[in-house]
């Protein structure tokens, strides 16, 4: 059935030469024998329907103390099986995590060459990809052997990093380390940031309304000639304003400048909106632990999951890399849809 192109209005300075519909969809010729134009009648009526775009919908699983059971894949089938890219890349969409397991330790070249079937390896001014041991090389706490709060990486970029992987290589004890009976320590820490902020709301609106409202001014200024800061400042949580959901968080003090005074909230409400924050972070119910083994990678949502450790002694090596988000995610939805339904989600 054909149907009427009177419900299809066109702004009053475009005017084509001539118009005719169809049951395939609208065509236009703009002006004799240049140029025509055809347009479905899918593709129009996704953009009659609002005038702004819509996120794209993902099933989010939050997760607390016992993290996800199933969150992980094994490295050979990565490698042999043409869809396992898709379905790791699934895996951290939805769950904000996984681990793959069984992945070489001889060298870090196995774990570079994993992580770049995902997307390319970020450059940042750590480098592309790293291979550390806690010796203070750089200016970031990330290389020393200290506890490290639930935080978020790379919160100074405007586009701060998509993914995080860590391998840890190798894990070894001093010989008056061995002598005494220290445990080498180390346990590793992920916070489902999402599912925090969830908490938040319910229990303090106020508080989750400050910190999604008072940008804040971050910055890296640690190693000599670096000051890296965002093209502006930022909230702690950064909510979409379609879904009234949080769709990124930025969260770590070691790189957050001074609360500014002049906004809608003061900045002793900020700490106290902060002090709620943190305590949320560290409850037990929400504080997933586990320790890291050589040959298991971990990769999880830097956008959506915060990470930390326990303190250790010895001597860790440990190798991973960024990734930016939008490839990513082009990459999961390149490897879960067709391309059809990749351009509904993008172009609608």
């Amino acid at each position: 059935m054909q149907r009427n192109f009177n419900t299809f209005e066109l702004p009053q300075d475009i005017q084509p030469s001539h118009i005719a519909t169809n049951d395939e969809g609208l065509t236009i010729q703009w002006s004799e024998n240049l140029h025509k134009s055809f347009y479905p009648w899918d593709f129009l009526e996704s953009y009659l329907k609002s005038d702004k775009p819509t996120p794209e919908a993902v099933d989010i699983n939050f997760f607390g103390v016992d993290g996800h059971e199933k969150a992980e894949m094994m490295y050979e089938k990565v490698l042999q099986e043409p869809k396992a890219i898709g379905r790791l890349t699934d895996l951290i969409r939805r769950n904000g995590f996984a681990f793959v397991t069984g992945v070489p330790t001889s060298s870090a070249n196995a774990t570079e060459k994993f992580l770049e079937q995902i997307a390319f390896i970020r450059q940042t001014h750590y480098g592309g990809f790293y291979d550390f041991v806690p010796d203070l090389a750089l200016a970031d706490t990330a290389y020393t052997n200290i506890a490290l709060g639930a935080h978020t990486d790379t919160t100074y970029f405007t586009d701060p990093a998509g993914l995080q992987a860590f391998h840890l290589l190798s894990h070894v004890d001093t010989a008056s380390e061995r002598d005494s009976g220290a445990g080498l320590g180390g346990q590793s820490l992920l916070v489902d940031g999402f599912y925090a902020a969830s908490l938040l709301k319910s229990e303090d609106p106020k508080a989750f309304e400050v910190l999604s409202q008072v940008r804040l001014p971050w910055h890296a200024s640690g190693n000599k000639g670096i000051t890296i800061s965002p093209d502006k400042m930022y909230p702690v949580l950064e909510v979409d304003e379609t879904t009234g959901r949080v769709h990124r968080l930025r969260w770590n003090n070691d790189d957050r400048g001074v609360v500014p005074f002049g906004s809608l909230y003061s900045p002793m409400e900020w700490y106290a909106a902060a002090r709620k924050w943190n305590e949320i972070l560290r409850r037990k119910s929400v504080e997933y632990w586990f320790q890291l083994k050589p040959g298991n990678v971990l990769i999880f949502d830097n956008w959506r999951v915060l990470h930390g450790r326990s303190a250790f002694t010895g001597v860790r090596r440990m190798c991973g890399g960024y990734i930016n988000r939008d490839d990513f995610v082009s990459r999961w939805r390149n490897t879960n849809f067709p391309r059809a339904e990749i351009l509904k989600r993008v172009i609608g």
